[in-house]
């Protein structure tokens, strides 16, 4: 014992472990041939090799059309989601003209399974406006405090912190996890927006906490707890009210989802699962696309002099595709998706009120540079790459400059689509308590040949 402390003093102490070793050892023992997951007919992803997601379980709450069978053959089709059996499409056009705003309609019906009443839709707005509210102290002694520059990470450890405030935290019955979710669907935005006020005067900015108000709309409380002066257009809180609706639930097998199902099947509490979505959403190929499609479009503005010219966005796009520029990675951000193949029908929903706002803010040569992009990336892709499907925008493709246009910071990027996901969450975890009972756990084939152990003096 003592010759193992005089060692730990002599190599450790007071020194920094070199760690890249450590990561090179790691790498040399743990990488395999990637032809071996072809060779056990493994599905990497849960996606065979046309793309087509391994059936995992069964859901009621959304589903997303592809396809339509034609001579009993499927065939691409323009992409399709629904709500419950609700073609999205058709949710969006039905909002009343008088009332823009369709969140709320929609996270009821995730939630209990139909479209409500007037009268149904007044109650519930009605429990959210109750539950907008944090525990008392809550904002000074948890959010105010160390502050974090990645609001998803903050928005994750106050969902966690919330568990400390409720007396019956980890009761899984469907009432009280039906009051938790109800609950977490109004704070989020609250937790969120507090968050990057509270990031913003770390920085060394003023500070303004704005209460919400119970009389306005999940997108205008947003807008006006997020702006100094509270103010917002109709137009500004319509086109986000409706980002929030299109991205409120996606499939069930999206990767955030599927993580509130997994986490949900062990018997968790309410809070660390949706912890858990939370931390699957930050991801760069999950929620954090967005982000990443404006980095693209802002270095595209500086290296492409006319955004009318189709040739040279073309030859910037390959470059970009050459990994000669952006991050180098190859991608075209905001180009294709997991499933669709012809058209993601959140984009072709969104891109009618985006150009709107365009028009309003006075972005258009923006949005001619975004339409210009979103016609000749699937062209540059379709030369270059093998693809066994079409490639089209999808809806982070426009939702980045959407919140560009609103004058949103980046940071709440991300955020902003947990806000929305957290009432498709909410509904997942509900029907997954209800029906499944039984705890997730898929198989893994190991590949490691069996040793012989050999005592540590004879290594």
């Amino acid at each position: 014992m003592a010759d193992g402390i005089r060692f730990i003093e002599k190599n450790f102490l007071h020194t920094l472990p070199d760690i890249k070793k450590y990561a090179e050892k790691c790498v040399e023992n743990t990488n395999f041939d990637p032809a071996l997951y072809l060779k056990y007919d493994v599905k990497r992803g849960l996606r065979d090799l046309d793309g087509k997601g391994v059936l995992t379980g069964l859901t009621e709450i959304s589903e997303i059309r592809q396809n339509k069978i034609v001579d009993g053959k499927a065939v691409p089709c323009d992409g399709k989601l629904f709500y419950r059996g609700y073609n999205v499409e058709d949710i969006i056009a039905g909002f009343p003209k008088s009332s823009n705003f369709g969140f709320e309609e929609v996270t009821y019906l995730l939630l209990f399974g139909q479209l409500p009443t007037a009268d149904e839709l007044d109650e519930f707005k009605g429990i959210l406006a109750t539950y907008r509210a944090l525990p008392d102290t809550f904002v000074r002694d948890v959010i105010m405090k160390a502050p974090n520059s990645d609001m998803m990470n903050a928005i994750a450890k106050s969902v966690l912190t919330l568990h400390s405030y409720d007396n019956q935290a980890n009761d899984i019955s469907i009432e009280n996890v039906m009051r938790q979710s109800l609950q977490l669907i109004a704070e989020f935005p609250m937790i969120a927006v507090y968050a990057y006020h509270a990031y913003n005067y770390a920085k060394k900015h003023s500070l303004f906490v704005h209460n919400p108000n119970p009389m306005k709309s999940t997108a205008e409380n947003i807008l006006m707890m997020l702006r100094p002066d509270r103010k917002y257009t109709e137009l500004e809180a319509k086109v986000l009210d409706i980002a929030l609706v299109l991205h409120a639930e996606h499939g069930g097998g999206n990767n955030s989802t599927f993580t509130t199902r997994v986490v949900t099947s062990s018997g968790t509490d309410t809070y660390s699962a949706i912890a858990a979505a939370l931390c699957s959403l930050k991801g760069p190929k999950h929620g954090g696309a967005n982000v990443k499609v404006c980095g693209m479009f802002d270095e595209i503005k500086e290296n492409v002099r006319d955004w009318k010219d189709e040739d040279e966005i073309t030859a910037y796009l390959e470059k970009i595709l050459h990994k000669e520029a952006f991050d180098k990675s190859g991608l075209i951000y905001g180009m294709g998706h997991a499933v669709y193949s012809i058209s993601d029908p959140r984009a072709r929903v969104f891109s009618g009120f985006v150009e709107q706002l365009a028009q309003e803010k006075r972005m258009m040569d923006e949005y001619t540079l975004y339409e210009n992009v979103r016609k000749l990336a699937p062209v540059v892709i379709g030369k270059e790459r093998k693809i066994y499907k079409g490639v089209s925008a999808n809806v982070d493709f426009y939702s980045g400059f959407v919140y560009s246009m609103l004058g949103l910071p980046i940071e709440l990027y991300t955020p902003l689509f947990a806000i929305a996901r957290i009432s498709g969450w909410s509904a997942h975890r509900m029907e997954e308590l209800i029906n499944a009972g039984k705890i997730i756990r898929p198989a893994y084939m190991s590949i490691a040949k069996e040793r012989e152990y050999i005592p540590i003096e004879n290594r």
